[in-house]
């Protein structure tokens, strides 16, 4: 799922609302030089989401399967220091693809991601986790942030 899902919603979605709007900072079918720093966050995202991934698969005791609430918590890698390193990183990807295509339509598409992930799929997915692993969780809620930093 992962291998045809992430592309598709994080690079081909990106690119085909690209498609709906001008592309600002593009000359001749090109992006400019201001546009192609838009990749950095672009690749960055990409890389802490296999990084992410990896982690899973790691830590997955009974192998790993698709569900919404998984049966181990994963506390290294980015998880010291954000509990949603995914998202943050989806969202990095986004704003990325948004400066780099120069597209309105994409940085909306990322505030409509964004708004999402921050007002439902989070608190959603916290309940959960709090709900699963009672203490544990609430202990690794107090320890690490959120969406970035570090706490004391």
């Amino acid at each position: 799922m992962w291998t045809v899902a992430g592309p598709s919603v994080h690079i081909g979605l990106p690119w085909a609302l690209s498609l709906l709007s001008s592309r600002h900072g593009w000359t001749e079918s090109c992006p400019g030089a201001g546009n192609v720093l838009g990749l950095v966050p672009v690749v960055g995202g990409l890389a802490c989401v296999a990084w992410c991934l990896a982690l899973h698969f790691v830590r997955a005791p009974r192998g790993w399967t698709l569900e919404a609430t998984p049966h181990y918590l994963v506390d290294v890698g980015p998880y010291r220091f954000s509990r949603n390193p995914m998202y943050v990183a989806a969202l990095a990807i986004w704003f990325g693809w948004a400066l780099f295509y120069g597209s309105v339509a994409v940085l909306v598409g990322a505030c409509v991601l964004g708004a999402v992930v921050v007002l439902v799929v989070v608190p959603f997915e916290e309940r959960r986790l709090e709900a699963r692993f009672g203490d544990g969780y609430v202990r690794y809620r107090r320890r690490v942030p959120r969406w970035l930093g570090r706490r004391s």
